[in-house]
């Protein structure tokens, strides 16, 4: 390769579907005869794949910019991801930026990279996101032990305060044939857990007449891999079908994460949700039912337009009450050419940071409550990582457990745990006789 470049490196903001999006980066990096290079080690090339969820996900990205370029001045840095498709001149307008690459041109830029200098100002971008047909099917081997693997991408929902539409374009999947091919790849490479990932998983399949059940079955029937977890899924797209499926097939693992958002209807219909509390409530309880031993994340916005005391105490209640086991809690962050962004009875910011503190304490004592059932069971346990004491890993049902060092446990293996106590924020386990 004749390029004045020859190291790259690649970070990450944002969902399990933008990891998959910049393993699949590295991966074409590595073809094109780049040495690709951990974020933290000195590189010719620095790219950010962002995210823009909040307005707090913009300015964590423009601070890590910032302190790339003081850590290496003679570098080119460039940046990706939705924040990039939504506001490409903002961002190109940080002194330290020299490259935007919008979702159009995330996969084809690179061949266009040798002749970006330092004192470059570019940017790759087509606004026409909704022409985009192609999922770009991609899966991360970062971790060794898991891959995310985006099944789809984009989303035809119409939520009041998201901006993925705009960022990503319209829902799109890839073939089951193709999800299958890719999770044998990964088998061969030794894998041994894969997380479904996308913008709107659920709705997997609808333009290639096939289903996301569909798919879960053939990876069932048809790949070896031990261990398979679903990323999110919107609670009107999980089926009695998929719960069933899931309670009745041990490589599918016992862990949901499913959104909620609020508790009160009147709120959900202003954030153009399609489900009601009821219907909501109605789910967990028949996933809590069927599915034994079932971890359910949640996410949930405070402070929303509108949103009043009443309104907020019925999310605390609804949480309080259903069998969830921990929340991702967001502030309500108002997005450019939103409809929520222009609606009336804002929430002081004051507010939406107290609501989100109560959440959050509130899910951190439903953790520890899932915690302690636990204590005395006997769980299926994919290690991951180790330090001189201990090694870690993951619960089928998404639990940090840590075992004291052996002879027995390697990183990358799975052996069934006792599970014994809490010390701290995880769960201290023995191997199983």
């Amino acid at each position: 390769m004749s390029s004045p470049y020859k190291t790259v490196a690649l970070h990450t903001f944002g969902c399990k579907a933008n990891f998959a999006d910049t393993s699949l980066l590295n991966s074409t990096f590595d073809k094109k005869g780049y040495n690709v290079v951990p974020f933290d080690s000195i590189a010719d090339i620095y790219i950010i794949n962002t995210c823009s969820v909040t307005d707090n996900a913009n300015k964590k990205c423009r601070r890590f910019i910032k302190k790339i370029k003081r850590r290496v001045p003679d570098s080119v840095i460039g940046v990706t991801g939705c924040y990039a498709q939504l506001k490409p001149d903002e961002i190109i307008d940080i002194p330290e930026v020299n490259f935007v690459v919008g979702m159009h041109d995330k996969y084809n830029f690179i061949d266009k990279i040798d002749d970006i200098t330092k004192n470059d100002k570019l940017v790759f971008h087509s606004n026409d996101i909704r022409s985009i047909d192609n999922a770009f099917l991609a899966y991360s081997l970062d971790e060794r032990t898991r891959s995310f693997v985006k099944i789809q991408d984009g989303c035809d929902y119409v939520c009041s305060y998201c901006t993925i539409p705009m960022a990503r374009g319209k829902s799109r999947s890839s073939t089951i044939s193709e999800v299958v091919s890719h999770i044998k790849d990964l088998d061969s490479n030794n894998i041994k857990e894969i997380i479904l990932s996308g913008i709107n998983v659920g709705d997997f399949g609808h333009e290639n007449n096939e289903s996301f059940i569909d798919l879960l079955d053939s990876i069932n029937k048809d790949t070896n891999i031990p261990r398979v977890r679903i990323s999110s899924i919107e609670p009107n797209l999980i089926t009695d079908e998929i719960i069933d499926f899931i309670a009745s097939n041990s490589k599918f693992m016992p862990h949901l994460h499913i959104p909620l958002q609020s508790g009160s209807d009147r709120i959900l219909k202003k954030m153009r949700r399609r489900y009601s509390v009821a219907s909501y409530a109605d789910k967990i309880s028949k996933i809590n039912d069927r599915i034994k031993d079932c971890t359910i994340g949640v996410d949930v916005m405070v402070g929303f337009p509108g949103e009043s005391e009443e309104d907020f105490n019925n999310t605390y209640n609804l949480l309080h009450d259903l069998p969830v086991s921990y929340f991702h809690v967001f502030p309500f962050s108002e997005r450019e050419n939103t409809v929520a962004a222009n609606m009336d009875n804002s929430i002081p910011l004051e507010i939406r940071y107290a609501r989100a503190k109560i959440l959050r304490r509130l899910s951190k004592i439903k953790f520890q409550n899932i915690q302690e059932k636990n204590i005395g069971v006997t769980r299926s346990v994919l290690f991951e990582m180790s330090d001189e004491d201990y090694l870690s890993g993951l619960t089928d049902n998404y639990i940090r457990v840590k075992v004291p060092n052996n002879d027995i446990i390697n990183e990358n293996s799975i052996h069934d745990i006792n599970l014994l106590e809490i010390k701290g924020d995880q769960l201290i386990g023995e191997l199983s006789q």
